[in-house]
């Protein structure tokens, strides 16, 4: 196809924790059996929230687990975040399940994600979560019908970061800054701000997810929507 033919694209990145699904019962559930299992105090209620975003070693290294014992401590965390039924499912009471699936779709997503899609968007979800990780709890929730593609860290850490999510997404896009395509992040942390920015993109704040307060704004965010009803407008908006 010619540049002159190509059409240029039009992509919404979405983070998926705190943005699409209330992820934080089986995130936080997650992390106090790593401390627990490894023998340190858990942490506060503030900072396990902020165990939300991030990757899960950075969250570790900054509750000064020992450099020898990351590893470990990461095992923990996968086992019971993908494997450990040891969860009340809130979507099928009676029911358990591993951290992953303790988790919910917000109200009023699947509509946002369904109208943009009509309105031509190209719709990725990009997370800092691993991606081995993001596809089941996407095809669970059925958010793999919802979008084009599902973007992830790698296992290895050497992508990591949400700048690291957004170049591997583009790669895979085929996305083109010469031949007219443009994109915006959506997110609800810090991390969804930076790794924008580190990219040349702006970023969409979700004030529904686990921000704390003013984290957004002073990471960047050139808006912040406090609903799930406002986001497909607001895209549109920018994109106008």
């Amino acid at each position: 196809m010619s540049e002159q033919t190509r059409q240029s694209k039009k992509v919404v990145l979405l983070d998926l924790d705190g943005t699409l699904t209330k992820s934080d019962p089986g995130i936080i559930g997650c992390v106090v059996k790593v401390f627990e299992e490894l023998g340190y105090p858990v942490p506060d209620d503030e900072e396990l929230q902020r165990f939300i975003g991030p990757a899960i070693i950075e969250s570790l290294q900054r509750n000064d687990i020992p450099e020898d014992r990351l590893d470990e401590g990461i095992a923990i965390y996968r086992r019971y975040y993908a494997d450990e039924a040891v969860f009340d499912d809130p979507n099928n009471p009676g029911q358990k399940v591993p951290g992953r699936l303790n988790n919910t779709i917000y109200e009023g997503i699947p509509e946002q994600l369904a109208k943009l899609r009509a309105d031509g968007y190209y719709l990725a979800i990009a997370s800092c979560k691993p991606q081995y990780q993001c596809i089941p709890i996407c095809e669970h929730f059925h958010l793999d019908t919802m979008v084009d593609g599902i973007y992830g860290a790698s296992t290895d850490n050497s992508r990591l970061d949400k700048d690291q999510v957004i170049r591997w997404a583009f790669e895979h896009i085929g996305f083109d800054e010469a031949a007219g395509d443009r994109a915006l992040m959506v997110g609800d942390r810090w991390t969804d701000a930076d790794g924008a920015k580190a990219c040349g993109l702006d970023c969409l704040g979700c004030g529904w997810g686990y921000a704390e307060p003013g984290e957004l704004k002073e990471h960047g965010a050139y808006q912040v929507i406090d609903t799930v009803s406002e986001l497909a407008q607001s895209v549109e908006e920018y994109f106008g």
